[in-house]
């Protein structure tokens, strides 16, 4: 007979959050937007969903950032990206950075990533596949600067209303999030306003953490019946609050939950032109 195996079986639990789904932050120029995600990062303008020149989507695998058309918004950390060829994307910006000279853009590579400045100031660090399991594009993480000594919090916060695993190191935390996505908080003592910038996930269980954080006067707005919002991280231990973000919340009935992306092959030009390479295959 055959030993049987032990297994942790814990190490597959994925909590209640899903997915990740979008990066929401405001932008003053359209085209110069477009110009810097599309041209320069690579990524795709949803082909589908067109808002003409009040916002753009743009589509990195399976996620998005979310591009609105007003003042600039600047998240309080970075967003990790997976990009299919490091060489390529920095010739790509090689290529951007004179019309983009005026502004903030910057990038700057080691050896296992590239870091963006985007037009506005954002942070965006791109790695080669690889290093986050088997996502191929994608954004695999959001990290943001949160106050010194809320890390703890946070991560009560998360296992409570979220149901979620946790990593608490000594100043910094991940929220494990679905399969293949974290949320990271990493203490800092820069201290930076918050400026409205969101993002969006989707839960398995999405009455209960509507429970809790209406019951504590955290709602911030009842969208419909397949999404809700709210904005300051608390700790349910005290009750104090630790960090502003809004989360956008959509239940799996959300008419946008799954839905298909379109990703083009970045490495198509007109001059290096190959027919049946026009899509992004992993």
């Amino acid at each position: 007979m055959v030993a049987a195996k032990d297994f942790d079986r814990s190490i597959d639990d994925v909590g209640n959050i899903l997915c990740m789904e979008h990066v929401n932050v405001t932008v003053p120029d359209q085209t110069l937007a477009t110009y810097f995600y599309v041209n320069g990062l690579g990524f795709t303008r949803d082909p589908y969903i067109d808002f003409g020149p009040f916002n753009v989507w743009i589509n990195v695998g399976s996620q998005q950032f979310h591009l609105p058309t007003k003042e600039p918004q600047v998240l309080r950390g970075h967003t990790g990206v997976v990009v299919a060829d490091l060489d390529a994307l920095e010739k790509r910006l090689t290529s951007v950075s004179s019309r983009l000279k005026d502004t903030k853009f910057a990038f700057s590579r080691n050896r296992e990533s590239i870091s963006v400045t985007c037009p506005w100031g954002n942070q965006i660090k791109c790695y080669a596949p690889g290093k986050f399991g088997n996502m191929k594009l994608g954004i695999p993480y959001v990290e943001f600067d949160v106050p010194v000594g809320t890390c703890p919090g946070i991560t009560r916060f998360y296992e409570k209303v979220f149901n979620c695993t946790t990593t608490l190191r000594k100043k910094s935390c991940e929220i494990n999030v679905g399969r293949g996505q974290t949320l990271r908080f990493r203490e800092s003592k820069k201290k930076v306003d918050y400026d409205g910038h969101h993002i969006a996930i989707y839960v398995v269980n999405f009455s209960e953490p509507h429970s809790y954080l209406k019951k504590k006067n955290l709602i911030t707005e009842e969208s419909d019946a397949h999404q809700y919002r709210f904005l300051t991280i608390i700790d349910p231990k005290s009750g104090k609050k630790l960090f502003d973000i809004e989360h956008e919340v959509r239940s799996l009935h959300h008419p946008m939950y799954e839905r298909f992306l379109v990703n083009r092959n970045a490495s198509q030009t007109f001059f290096n032109y190959q027919q049946g390479r026009d899509a992004f295959v992993p």
